[in-house]
């Protein structure tokens, strides 16, 4: 073994990464206990509940305008986001919701070319086609079933726009890194999606029976542990080397699946995961191919 491999942050990488995988797993069993809704509001609160004594001990304070205004925005865009996924875990296997939404990354490389400047390269392109192929080829296997019945077109229309939030939540990511620090970060996103997904709890709230609200603590939990996690190993590793480690959510979203709801996975879900993930690892290339714009 070569020394100064960062095996410790791929390690934890990859623990981070089972923990939101298995989050996903409880967060399902809560959706389809007290609605996607309910499990999303009180997720955001039980997270801001664990962080925000964290990040005072840190000596939190309130943010600048600049990373306020970035709060806001995130915890607005993932408050939907996490709606919509959940909702989606509610109505297609687990493994097929998270290889649908491994195209966010491809649809970020556009975002990024607009929203920040970035500049659009030959592998974003082949990526951008490949990935797309991949997500084609996942809901063609979906639709060529003996029928495409109302809860399966809901679950793609779910997973769809999640997937596009979670692309515009990648650059936001971004550029907090830049003016914040994790804990505040982890704070304000949990607790600005609560206050968002709030404002209808007078009608939407369902309050679970006590087996459901344990899985929306334990996913809060895993929440907070795998984004800490996660946090760690990026700041002391390349993204490069662990980017491709975000890809074995799909095996945990398989192993989970089973495991709880004896979930299959059919070959359509394998081969297109496959073409996204490659998709993925093209537009992650050291090299790059010169600039298109």
């Amino acid at each position: 073994m070569r020394t100064g491999e960062p095996i410790l942050p791929v390690a934890a990488a990859l623990a981070g990464v089972a923990m939101l995988a298995l989050m996903d797993a409880f967060m399902k069993g809560a959706s389809l206990a007290a609605g996607a809704y309910s499990a999303a509001l009180l997720r955001a609160l039980f997270s801001v509940c664990l962080m925000a004594p964290l990040w005072l001990v840190l000596g939190g304070r309130w943010p600048g305008r600049a990373a306020l205004r970035l709060h806001l925005l995130r915890g607005t865009v993932s408050a939907f986001m996490a709606l919509t996924f959940f909702h989606a875990l509610t109505k297609l296997p687990i493994a097929e919701t998270i290889a649908i939404s491994f195209v966010a990354p491809l649809i970020a490389l556009y975002l990024a070319a607009v929203l920040l400047g970035e500049r659009i390269r030959r592998e974003a392109v082949l990526a951008s086609v490949v990935g797309f192929a991949g997500a084609l080829v996942i809901i063609g296997g979906r639709l060529g079933q003996q029928a495409l019945d109302r809860d399966a077109a809901e679950g793609l229309a779910a997973i769809g726009v999640s997937t596009l939030l979670y692309a515009w939540n990648f650059i936001l990511m971004r550029q907090q890194a830049l003016l914040a620090r994790p804990a505040e970060i982890a704070t304000f996103h949990g607790g600005v999606a609560a206050l968002v997904l709030g404002v209808a709890a007078p009608w939407l709230l369902r309050w679970p029976e006590s087996a459901a609200l344990s899985s929306i603590g334990v996913a809060a939990a895993l929440t907070v542990g795998g984004a800490m996690t996660l946090a760690w190993a990026y700041a002391r590793a390349e993204a490069q080397r662990l980017v491709p480690v975000e890809y074995s959510g799909f095996v945990w979203a398989v192993l989970f699946g089973w495991w709880f709801f004896a979930e299959r996975v059919s070959f359509t879900t394998l081969a297109g995961t496959a073409l996204i993930v490659t998709g993925c690892l093209i537009a992650a290339r050291r090299r790059p191919l010169p600039d298109l714009v």
